[in-house]
């Protein structure tokens, strides 16, 4: 059986807010295999936006330990992990996090720059991969220029234009109508099912959860059981 694609054992991650330790974290272990779909729900200060910093390279745990297809993450050099955040994972936030002043095509190219793509072949990955998600017409379009669910299906195109094996999406349809967060959570299944992406899912949302193979409730920086 293929080791998971994910693992972490005994992590934990403390932060010092105003003088105050917070303990983000709290011995989490978590096994996530290659190409499963995963929800993680919880409360606010429930330890999720830590995990996913982690998860995503973002940040280390402090003790603990963390491999990523069977990579040690702890042992990694700072250009190794932003090459593994640029190029093996992929991050759809609820704000988008478009660049504000360059157009939809840029925004999703912007990546593959630091990949060292050519500059035709940003073009033409940039611009199928708008088509897919029917931005066709609106890839010279600047954010402020586009809908809510336009901006988000920009960001995930930016998010998978480096062909990664890992998608974290945080709150992805939080800035959306439930017909137009419908649409994201069908982009997301899609790459999930047909191309085997690995997509975990930072939620409030229940119903976002319920699309998920797999359901994770954090609690005071843990997994309940």
């Amino acid at each position: 059986m293929a080791s998971p694609i994910i693992r972490m054992q005994q992590v934990h991650k403390r932060y010092g807010r105003n003088g105050v330790e917070v303990h983000a974290l709290r011995g989490v272990d978590l096994a996530i295999n290659n190409a499963e779909f995963v929800a993680v729900l919880g409360p606010s200060g429930s330890g999720k936006s830590t995990l996913m910093n982690i998860i995503g390279c973002l940040d280390l745990p402090d003790t603990g330990a963390y491999h990523l297809n069977g990579e040690d993450v702890t042992a990694l050099t700072e250009d190794t992990l932003a090459r593994v955040r640029n190029e093996a994972i992929g991050f759809i936030f609820q704000s988008f996090n478009l660049l504000p002043r360059t157009s939809a095509l840029e925004n999703v190219t912007t990546p593959m720059i630091y990949a060292g793509i050519g500059k035709q072949e940003r073009q033409r990955r940039g611009q199928a991969l708008l088509g897919n998600l029917g931005l066709a017409d609106r890839m010279h379009h600047f954010p402020i220029q586009l809908s809510g669910g336009e901006q988000q299906r920009v960001a995930i195109a930016r998010a998978v234009a480096n062909h990664p094996r890992i998608l974290l999406a945080d709150e992805p349809t939080g800035n959306l109508d439930t017909t137009t967060g419908d649409e994201v959570m069908n982009i997301l299944e899609a790459l999930n099912q047909n191309d085997g992406v690995t997509v975990i899912v930072i939620t409030h949302a229940p119903e976002v959860a319920g699309r998920a193979h797999r359901r994770l409730v954090m609690q005071d920086g843990t997994f309940k059981i």
